[in-house]
């Protein structure tokens, strides 16, 4: 019946725009006409045990239900749901009568610009990963929180799938060296379980369990008027959708890490963490990283039990291996440090920040966006004064106090940290210290220096463009250059002079640090 319907359904005098033509995209769980102008998604009649379309009242639903959910990230991308009336050898699309079938319609974008497909060419930048991870962390922040009483907001029901993956996994592996990897996989996630039960239980009691997409890859992504939109949300499977909002952000640095681009997953799980301020978040990484892993391993598998090629039944194998591979990689014992920025505003401490992120996949804390994020915007009427407002003795003691907080759950969760702020106290740079002795990590102190021309370039670029969080002008690193506290001898030993316009200056000290910790 429904191929019949496919067919019978290209026919361009049944669709009231112009018809340049008709391809259709075919997936285990729906059809997509495509027109040029515009596409026609209709559900296939199946039932996979995790979706269940096989009544037409179920299909009309769940084509509403992608209709509703998918509007709130690509509202010009998603229009209506339709219904098929006539019969199948004549069908009209939104005619009057019984409806025989639903389509959902959308604005047809080129596939080349999917951005799986960009980043297949070498095409995908810094700034869609900055983009990605704006919209993203915006649509978390923005959605509301599932209900305290919902069966699916509770730690139980937050690992009860990671469960479930191995459950099916396990009949469906031969070789013993995949199923002792298998059995190691599963012993450190119920160690990571047992030993996380408070965080998990504190996700659900402070409302991270939310409406999320459920499926964010580059796959679901695509560049439509040089901007990024997100589309193809789960809409069939409540438990896929009603999750934990960093386990959806896990799916993409997953995603982003195994085609090989590690400093871009580094880059986007940074700049999501910086706009959401999740950072006890980062407890749970790896643990959803390696459950996302699994998930598509597992999807692999199921693919080999269908196909009797022997040689794409070696492909699909190899297909499993390397997500099992990528899952085990996330229960390694890291290498970690603790790193502070040194200078004045706009010496280019964000560039060796950033640089130590993409690299060695540190997690950056800024302090011109925790201070805001404590205090709020400065007033206008202050901007002009060094030591007001915000920029406080008193706000500057909280805000420090906070980056230490950070930064000593950051390394407890087994990352390294680097602080993107002046520290030109010593108090401050002590208590800094202080965090890494407590946490028994390399405390390195980045000294970046530039000359006063390159600094009143780079604030004229920031103010140009209106997109750095910090509020300095010449005049405060001026007073900053002034008052600043020399280093003392024990914190010259931990220092590294960096001459931040040098690109060979940061290049050496990434080379310094991956020398002194191999682990990194």
């Amino acid at each position: 019946m429904s191929q019949e319907l496919i067919a019978a359904l290209q026919n361009p005098a049944l669709y009231p725009h112009p018809v340049e033509g008709f391809r259709i995209i075919e997936t285990h769980i729906s059809w997509v006409i495509l027109t040029g102008t515009y596409a026609y998604k209709m559900k296939k009649p199946v039932n996979f045990g995790f979706l269940d379309f096989t009544d037409l009242a179920a299909r009309k639903h769940f084509c509403e239900e992608e209709l509703r959910l998918n509007q709130r990230m690509a509202p010009d991308l998603y229009l209506r749901v339709l219904p098929v009336t006539g019969s199948l050898e004549a069908p009209q699309i939104g005619g009057q009568g019984e409806a025989i079938e639903f389509l959902l319609q959308m604005r047809e974008f080129p596939q080349t610009q999917l951005m799986a497909e960009v980043q297949a060419r070498g095409e995908l930048t810094d700034a869609h990963i900055d983009a990605l991870a704006e919209q993203i962390a915006s649509f978390h922040l923005s959605i509301p929180q599932v209900a305290a009483g919902h069966a699916l907001n509770s730690a139980e029901a937050i690992v009860a799938p990671m469960r479930q993956n191995f459950e099916q996994i396990q009949p469906l592996l031969t070789e013993q060296a995949d199923l002792q990897q298998l059995d190691a996989l599963i012993e450190w996630t119920e160690t990571s379980i047992a030993r996380l039960q408070p965080v998990l239980e504190q996700r659900s009691q402070q409302g991270f369990i939310r409406e999320c997409h459920g499926d964010l890859h580059l796959g679901n992504a695509t560049i439509i008027e040089d901007k990024v939109v997100l589309f193809d949300c789960i809409e069939f499977n409540e438990p896929f959708r009603l999750i934990d909002i960093a386990s959806d952000a896990a799916f993409l640095v997953m995603d982003l890490e195994d085609r090989g681009l590690k400093c871009q997953a580094r880059r986007f799980i940074n700049g999501w963490l910086e706009r959401t301020g999740d950072y006890s978040s980062l407890q749970l990484l790896n643990l959803y990283k390696a459950y996302r892993a699994i998930v598509r391993a597992k999807v692999s598998l199921f693919r080999l039990h269908q196909e009797e090629d022997a040689v794409q039944r070696r492909v699909i194998l190899r297909q499993y291996r390397s997500y099992a591979n990528l899952a085990e990689s996330y229960s390694a014992i890291p290498s970690r440090f603790l790193a502070i920025t040194h200078g004045v505003s706009a010496v280019g401490k964000s560039q060796v920040a950033v640089r130590l992120v993409e690299a060695l996949g540190a997690i950056r804390i800024r302090s011109d966006v925790e201070r805001k994020r404590l205090h709020g915007e400065q007033p206008d009427a202050l901007t002009s004064e060094v030591s007001a407002g915000i920029y406080s003795a008193t706000a500057g003691d909280a805000t420090y106090q906070r980056l230490h907080a950070l930064a000593e759950s950051a390394l407890g969760a087994g990352f390294s940290v680097v602080i993107d702020a002046t520290y030109l106290k010593q108090h401050y740079r002590q208590a800094a210290w202080q965090v890494a002795e407590a946490t028994g990590v390399p405390f390195i102190i980045l000294s970046c220096e530039a000359p006063e021309a390159v600094i009143e370039q780079w604030l004229a670029q920031r103010q140009a463009t209106g997109s750095d969080p910090s509020d300095a002008t010449m005049d405060v690193v001026r007073a900053q250059q002034q008052s600043r506290e020399p280093l003392s001898d024990s914190e010259q030993l931990l220092n590294r002079q960096i001459d931040t316009p040098d690109a060979d200056s940061l290049d050496a000290l990434v080379s310094a640090i991956r020398q002194r910790l191999p682990g990194l």
